[in-house]
């Protein structure tokens, strides 16, 4: 008995691991992007480090849940883990910034296996549901985690060593944690082929990726209304359609649509949408808040409340669903969302710092933190067990699809408001007209601050503040949205699923 603790202790050290790689990747890179363009050029495609990373994840995530379904979790975390690891020393050993990006995708790809299976593993192997439900709490919080240390981890070596040491750095974690579960966890095989959907795993990401790409490059590199995007559009919706067609006959789809019938699984899917919706949209504009409304000097103080805060929301969420039925806390998760977005929409730029703290951590710990392990919880609970593996992938793909979501669509409601304050800005302070569209930019506003006159510098902070609390209404809306649809769920509580051991893909301790 203490030789299977002590083994189910190593395999949770390795999810621990593996899961704080890939969710500290990001974060790190973003720290050291300024010296990887110093080094290696390429500031016009910078964007595309980050977003050729959470582009091959997120298309890829529900495609390894499915197979770690079908064919064992141990061999396809593996195998995630050894692709996150040869893109980590690629990408340490890019000689420019296209090569990066490149090496990036395979990262990326590595990825979209570690998160899910991580809490699939678990899931199979407690049948104590309570159990369970508090191990996915922490390592929801490792995220959190992740994300409070990865960019000062990311500026100390940037500084200290070199931006390549910021991939490097993943080899050691990644190796330790690929070499545990390889030795500590025993699986079932199959005694049966399963078949592949191989056309459905095509058309999943063909979908995901043209509308993911739809979204990053609208009102940017190309104008909303342009051929390009709205062909980007027209696929992703073609795609989904083939997708659920093809889905609806496979004989072993790649996502089953039958998961979608329990009000708890759709509910919940919608929930991590509108998590991601409010996560992404946060992260993307709170430090430009702090910046270039409240004046400070960077932008670390107001998100690292939030995350560290998420870590505790994650972490009391495993506690909290063993005593209350999942309507019950994802509906107070959603009516604390909204408070959020009345904070957020009422702030100004005489706003106290310590209040805007004061929301940043409600954020953290009521609405972003507690889904990040209350979600998986949830599918897992409601699933059949042969299901486990897609269930938990489903709900990172839905975050992520949100986020992206989001924070494109606050990006429109944001810039259309500076876009009349920058006119109304010329008129008043006569600015020649070249020079009005961007008078109001964020960015530019941040670098010249000095240098602008008082009144101007004053009126454009108010117009910035005004422009993202503006955004908001958006996370007010989807909080709102979100509220209705945890009412929605049915009054299940977490429970044991039943025992699943002729199933081919359960794990257990040798």
């Amino acid at each position: 008995m203490a030789q299977r603790s002590q083994k189910t202790g190593l395999i949770l050290l390795s999810m621990a691991l593996g899961l704080l790689m890939a969710s500290l990747d990001n974060t790190i890179v973003s720290a050291c992007i300024n010296r990887v363009i110093e080094d290696i050029g390429g500031f016009e495609q910078f964007n595309w480090v980050f977003t050729a990373y959470m582009l091959a994840a997120t298309s890829t995530m529900l495609i390894f849940g499915k197979l770690s379904d079908l064919f064992g979790r141990k061999r396809f975390y593996l195998i995630g883990i050894g692709l996150f690891l040869i893109g980590s020393a690629l990408c340490g050993m890019a000689g420019n910034i296209q090569q990066l990006i490149w090496f990036r995708i395979l990262q990326g790809i590595g990825s979209g296996s570690v998160f899910p299976i991580s809490f699939s593993i678990i899931f199979t192997l407690f049948n104590d549901p309570k159990q369970a439900a508090k191990l996915s709490g922490v390592m929801g919080a490792v995220f959190g985690l992740s994300s409070v240390a990865g960019p000062q981890l990311g500026t100390l070596i940037s500084d200290q060593l070199s931006w390549r040491w910021c991939f490097y750095v993943n080899l050691p974690i990644g190796l330790a944690s690929f070499l545990v579960l390889l030795i500590a966890l025993k699986e079932s095989r199959a005694e049966r082929k399963p078949k592949i959907d191989y056309l459905g795993a095509l058309l999943l990401i063909v979908s995901t990726v043209s509308l993911m790409l739809a979204l990053e490059l609208g009102g940017k590199d190309y104008a909303w209304g342009s051929w390009q995007i709205v062909g980007l559009f027209v696929l992703a919706a073609l795609g989904t359609a083939a997708f659920l067609f093809v889905e609806s006959r496979a004989e072993e789809p790649m996502l089953p649509l039958p998961i979608f019938r329990s009000r708890l699984v759709l509910g919940t899917s919608i929930l991590c949408f509108c998590q991601g919706v409010i996560m992404f949209s946060a992260i993307t504009y709170l430090p430009i808040y702090a910046v270039a409304v409240l004046g400070r000097a960077n932008s670390n103080g107001i998100l690292t409340p939030m995350m560290a805060s998420l870590i505790c929301g994650a972490i009391l969420s495993g506690f909290l669903a063993g005593l209350f039925k999942f309507r019950t806390i994802m509906f107070v998760n959603m009516a604390l969302g909204v408070v959020a977005a009345i904070l957020l929409m009422s702030m100004t730029p005489s706003t106290p710092f310590w209040q805007v703290i004061g929301i940043m951590i409600l954020l953290g710990v009521g609405v972003v933190g507690p889904l990040m392990s209350l979600a998986q919880n949830a599918v897992a609970m409601s699933v059949d067990p042969k299901y486990i593996g897609i269930s938990s992938s489903v709900v990172g793909f839905w975050r992520n699809i949100g986020g992206i979501m989001g924070a494109s669509v606050m990006a429109v409601l944001v810039n259309d408001s500076l876009k009349s304050s920058a006119v109304e800005a010329g008129e008043k302070f006569s600015i020649p007209r070249d020079q009005v569209a961007q008078i109001a930019n964020p960015e530019n506003v941040i670098r010249a601050a000095d240098k602008l006159p008082p009144d101007l510098l004053a009126f454009l902070r108010d117009a910035i503040g005004s422009a993202i609390n503006h955004g908001f209404v958006l996370a007010l809306g989807v909080t709102i949205f979100g509220a209705l649809v945890a009412l929605t769920v049915g009054g299940a509580k977490l429970q044991a699923r039943p025992k699943d051991g002729e199933q081919p893909s359960v794990s257990h301790i040798a």
